[in-house]
């Protein structure tokens, strides 16, 4: 399938025009027609190799909504014009215990990401969804509910689900409270699930101007930490805090936020080395941990549940030629909260 998109042919520059083709369908493949394909952070690490050696010519995008073009001769999860969405991995070994488990993000083998790596042939690389047509496996796709904006529902399956998925596993719920360090791409889909959830929710901004934001997406309480002195009344609160800012803080002091048992997770990643004191976590039993996305099973759950609470990310649709403005934009912090790429002008 010959198809178009948009690349970086090298290591920091520019996304330009290009014309390439996808795989023909294999048994178990569907095609789809990209309507939507997000902008996330991580695209911008990976190109400029802000997290390492990258592989190149890198199409990017793991934050993709389609309808079904064509299917594979073995396909039954999936019929033509129906809509769907593809993640931040397209494959897996498929036998590991994790795998097995629903937990293909954590495959003994390694995920096959979307973009930036290679297919399981250790060949082939994988060009993402800042394209028009896509081809994937369909046990490595979800199913979108029609009743979710398309637009708003792309950013779910990498920023949606990075958010939901320690919420689930640790529990977010009525009597647990909740907070979300940073509210920006990540941030505020975390605030609407931890609220959808029934988690007293909580906002940490440096930025008191979003205040009405918080509130708007379900934040019970907003705290302004541009003075340090704030966070010291709020000691031994929190059952739950996310930290999904991708700027280099100090953990220390919302170490010591966290009630007895409590955990705090990271799910953006700075590049820069965490340091903790210890006696943080030795008082109260306090854990830090992280967490990567979701698996597929869980990916879907996290999709029907959106549906279900009327839930999608806040964007600003743009069109494909003004990519490399927008990933100005987006290191400037300057968009409310996720870019999405009109998969029409791609």
């Amino acid at each position: 399938m010959r198809t178009t998109g948009y690349v970086a042919h090298a290591a920091r520059t520019e996304l330009v025009p290009f014309e390439f083709e996808r795989r023909e369908l294999r048994a178990h493949d569907v095609a789809l027609e990209v309507l939507y394909s997000g902008v996330c952070h991580s695209d911008i690490h990976q190109v400029r190799e802000e997290w390492g050696p990258s592989l190149f010519p890198m199409v990017p995008g793991h934050e993709i909504i389609g309808v079904v073009s064509a299917v594979g001769s073995q396909v039954s999860k999936f019929r033509v014009g129906e809509r769907i969405g593809v993640g931040v991995f397209v494959d897996s070994c498929r036998r590991c215990e994790h795998c097995l488990a629903g937990l293909e993000q954590f495959c003994d083998e390694g995920m096959t990401p979307t973009y930036n790596g290679y297919e399981r042939d250790g060949v082939t690389l994988t060009l993402g969804g800042y394209s028009r047509h896509f081809v994937v496996d369909e046990n490595y796709a979800v199913r979108v509910p029609e009743s979710l904006d398309p637009a708003g529902a792309a950013p779910l399956l990498c920023a949606g689900i990075t958010l939901y998925s320690p919420l689930r596993h640790w529990a977010a719920g009525p009597g647990s409270r909740v907070a979300i360090i940073g509210l920006g791409g990540l941030g505020h889909m975390g605030v609407q699930f931890a609220h959808a959830l029934g988690a007293e929710t909580t906002v940490f901004s440096h930025s008191a101007a979003k205040a009405g934001d918080a509130a708007a997406l379900g934040a019970d309480h907003f705290v302004d930490t541009s003075d340090p002195a704030t966070l010291r009344s709020h000691a031994a609160r929190y059952d739950l805090i996310i930290n999904a800012t991708s700027a280099d803080i100090d953990l220390n002091p919302y170490l010591k936020l966290l009630a007895v048992d409590g955990t705090l997770v990271i799910v953006g990643i700075s590049g820069i080395p965490v340091s903790v004191k210890q006696q943080h976590l030795l008082v109260g039993r306090r854990s830090l941990a992280g967490s990567q996305i979701g698996g597929v099973a869980e990916l879907q759950e996290m999709i029907d549940f959106c549906a279900h609470h009327d839930i999608t990310a806040q964007v600003e649709v743009i069109d494909a030629r003004d990519i490399n403005h927008a990933w100005d934009r987006t290191v400037a912090s300057d968009v409310k909260y996720r870019f999405v790429i009109d998969g029409s002008t791609l």
